[in-house]
């Protein structure tokens, strides 16, 4: 199991970096930084994390003080987030799934990040599914480059990709259970 429960140090936001401006000058985001966060084990505050702050990278948006709960869904739904709602609501058979069958931390996380960031997208305001997936493989891929496997997994079809996710576990939705100390970067002053 690669699931930890280590506080992350808090994101700073993406800073601009480049000649000197002017007008018509273009300046250049410097690379991700938290790309490697993906690849060490990590909790899902860690990928929440990496999740806000490859947002803030490609958009410049965010939006704080989200919660995450896990239930136990039918295998062909990733998650859910409630319109004005402030919890993400994933699919615990598929986290269980994918973790006994992902070859590597990298893998697993990778997963786990392009689920949450799909919903945090739905949070910010992107409620069309076909433009949220858009918009998720766009972050991804600006974020951590055509080749990462988040970025595979963003512009592809997870269930394809991982044929066993469609024998998760099948569940109804009756069972919630919330994950404690989720979206500590943007929490932590008022809820502990």
């Amino acid at each position: 199991m690669w699931t930890t429960l280590q506080a992350a140090p808090p994101l700073a936001p993406a800073e601009r970096t480049g000649p000197p401006s002017g007008p018509g000058t273009p300046t250049l985001s410097p690379p991700f930084a938290l790309v490697a966060e993906l690849d060490r084990p990590s909790d899902y505050d860690r990928v929440f994390r990496v999740v806000r702050g490859a947002v803030r990278h490609v958009l410049g948006v965010e939006r704080p003080g989200l919660g995450l709960g896990l239930s136990n869904l039918p295998p062909s739904l990733g998650a859910y987030w409630q319109v004005t709602g402030n919890l993400i609501v994933m699919n615990e058979g598929l986290v269980a799934a994918m973790r006994a069958n992902a070859t590597s931390p990298r893998e697993f996380n990778s997963f786990v990040y392009v689920i949450l960031a799909h919903e945090y997208l739905h949070a910010l305001g992107y409620l069309d599914e076909t433009e949220v997936r858009r918009v998720t493989a766009q972050v991804t891929r600006g974020a951590f480059g055509p080749e990462h496997p988040a970025t595979r997994m963003a512009e592809g079809d997870l269930w394809r990709m991982f044929p066993f996710l469609q024998f998760a576990p099948r569940g109804d939705g009756r069972r919630l259970k919330v994950v404690t100390r989720f979206d500590l970067a943007t929490t932590s002053t008022y809820i502990r």
